[in-house]
């Protein structure tokens, strides 16, 4: 008879601390964070494809996390998509003028987010400024298009 109750508390405990796991790797994926934030600033982007951008993906600079997507809406204007970034205070009045924002993808499951790359120009960007030079994302059904009808022509 003892020796089954501390067999359920052993299972109890294994399971417990599965879930726990499978919860802390959910938040993890899910790029929520628990610290408070912090003094940030917006900046804008136009992209003509975002691909599978979603809000809060993350914005980086040589590989560290630097900020995230705040909203990803249409510019009826020149129709395509505009991004709004969200930065860590810090680097305002940082960023030069002619920064580039790709769309990049990470690892196997595809998770899309914003690169940065600083340019050389001595003027800066601050908070509501617009990131002018931009690349898309990289959609895979248009390159096997593009490779489909390359083959076709040939």
């Amino acid at each position: 008879m003892k020796r089954s109750k501390t067999m359920e508390l052993g299972v109890g405990i294994f399971m417990l601390a599965g879930i726990l796991g499978l919860v802390f790797l959910g938040v993890r994926v899910s790029g929520l964070t628990f610290s408070a934030p912090g003094e940030t600033f917006r900046l804008e982007a136009n992209f003509a494809n975002v691909g599978s951008l979603k809000p809060r993906a993350r914005v980086t600079m040589a590989g560290v996390t630097v900020g995230r997507v705040t909203d990803i809406d249409l510019d009826t204007e020149w129709y395509d998509a505009r991004v709004v970034l969200e930065l860590d205070g810090e680097l305002e009045g940082q960023l030069s003028r002619d920064t580039t924002a790709a769309i990049l993808t990470a690892g196997l499951l595809g998770e899309q987010y914003i690169g940065l790359s600083v340019g050389g120009d001595p003027e800066t960007l601050s908070d509501g400024d617009a990131i002018r030079d931009t690349q898309s994302a990289v959609v895979l059904e248009e390159l096997i298009q593009q490779f489909v009808s390359n083959m076709a022509t040939n």
